[in-house]
């Protein structure tokens, strides 16, 4: 196994196992299959026997299991070994272990070394580490982290503000920056401000900063107010904002509001973006409630709005369409609509297939697709594939999908695996 080569493979999820068909291999018997391909540099079967037999505190097989990816000095395989052996009650070895990475320059390896050090009783060492790196956004945000328990809050705090004060500075005309911007040190110092117990210094700071745009710290403060019940300042927020809004709205949720969460998202609303943002997520509420024929009248009108619906809210509405019971209404609603190019053309028609077939209308949506003007494109053999495993015809799905196996070949694999046809599909995720 070659750490650059395993890299690549975890990144882009070529050329591999994907978590999922790892699942459903283990899901339909295939354990000793998952091994021996973990023995073949399949890292997400490693990874995933791994953390079953820690569960069921096997810990040194586990270790066996990493063991090998350890070996290349691939540092995603070096962190969650790391991970097991603290789990496993051997922090020493775990850090042992992370620490040349860490010492190496990897920020990754760095940050998680130095949360590893500060849950261990190191957090003074943590603190010491990171320290240097207070500029650097990514490490920051990991001092903050170990500050706390290091007991270096207040000493943070003043680097940070210093951070804050300077600004932006520029070096050139190029404007390359040579600080961070301090909108994250704003963020971070009211972190430290709220974990110090001075809410109310942490709430000024998250207020729209002048040195940034007047998003920054939206999130972050709502939360804030959210967790210390400050819930009349988050319902002024929440008629400014959408991310206030969102935060006010799951709060009620939680506490059986349900009837004030939707009031939130019905509140006026400034820009188009915000109002259609606003009645997605009302449409998301009311369907986890049952209340699916209200969702769709939230949802409809976005379509009428100018220059027209995106093809992404088509599929959004026809979903719905189909989830409540309604299909014929979701195709009298398609043939409402004019699409505007040929990719928007496509998206349409692509969203008509599944609602024909929860008509009673399958063989009438496979004959559309097959005789379609794009039907020899991979998309459209994704889409007939579909309608043939939904249909039970899943041998036909996989003679199609074979056609176009580069565009479709964890679909194609999946479906190699629930007929029992695992070398093959193994074959197909490996090549492709």
């Amino acid at each position: 196994m070659d750490a650059t080569d395993l890299d690549g493979r975890f990144r882009s999820y070529r050329r591999c196992i994907t978590p999922y068909l790892v699942s459903r291999l283990l899901e339909l018997g295939y354990a000793e299959e998952v091994a021996l391909q973990a023995g073949r540099g399949e890292w997400f079967c490693a990874q995933e026997l791994a953390r079953r037999l820690a569960g069921r505190e096997r810990w040194a097989e586990a270790w066996e299991m990493l063991a090998p990816y350890v070996a290349t000095g691939w540092w995603t395989a070096v962190e969650a070994a790391a991970g097991l052996l603290e789990a496993w009650g051997k922090p020493d070895e775990a850090i042992a272990l992370a620490r040349p990475h860490a010492e190496g320059g990897d920020r990754l390896a760095r940050a998680a070394f130095a949360r590893l050090l500060a849950r261990n009783g190191r957090a003074g060492e943590a603190y010491e580490l990171l320290l240097p790196h207070v500029e650097d956004d990514f490490l920051a945000t990991a001092l903050v982290d170990v500050a706390g328990p290091a007991g270096r809050d207040e000493d943070l705090a003043a680097l940070l503000e210093a951070r804050i004060a300077a600004g932006h500075r520029r070096e050139d005309p190029a404007c390359r920056w040579t600080a961070p911007s301090p909108a994250v040190a704003v963020s971070l110092l009211a972190t430290v401000r709220e974990r110090q117990g001075r809410v109310d210094d942490a709430v000024a700071l998250l207020r729209p900063h002048p040195t940034d745009s007047p998003v920054h710290g939206h999130q972050q403060l709502a939360d804030l107010l959210a967790r210390h019940d400050r819930m009349e300042e988050l319902r002024t927020y929440a008629a400014e904002l959408a991310q206030p809004a969102e935060r006010l709205a799951e709060l009620l949720e939680e506490r059986g509001d349900v009837e004030g969460a939707i009031a939130v998202y019905r509140l006026p609303e400034g820009s188009p973006d915000i109002r259609r943002d606003r009645a997605l997520r009302l449409a998301e509420l009311l369907e986890r409630h049952g209340r699916g024929e209200e969702a769709i009248a939230v949802v409809r009108p976005l379509a009428d709005v100018p220059p027209g619906p995106e093809d992404w809210l088509v599929r959004r509405l026809c979903s719905l369409y189909a989830d409540h019971g309604r299909p014929a209404a979701g195709l009298d609603f398609l043939d409402t609509l004019n699409p505007r190019d040929s990719d928007e053309a496509w998206a349409f028609f692509e969203a008509r297939l599944p609602l024909l077939a929860a008509c009673g209308r399958s063989e009438e949506a496979i004959e559309l697709v097959r005789t379609h003007p794009e039907g020899d494109t991979w998309y459209a053999a994704s889409a007939l594939a579909r309608l043939l495993a939904g249909a039970g015809r899943l041998e036909e799905a996989v003679v199609v999908l074979g056609a176009h196996v580069s565009g479709n070949s964890a679909d194609l694999a999946e479906h190699l695996i629930t007929l029992g046809r695992v070398e093959e599909a193994l074959t197909v995720l490996q090549q492709h």
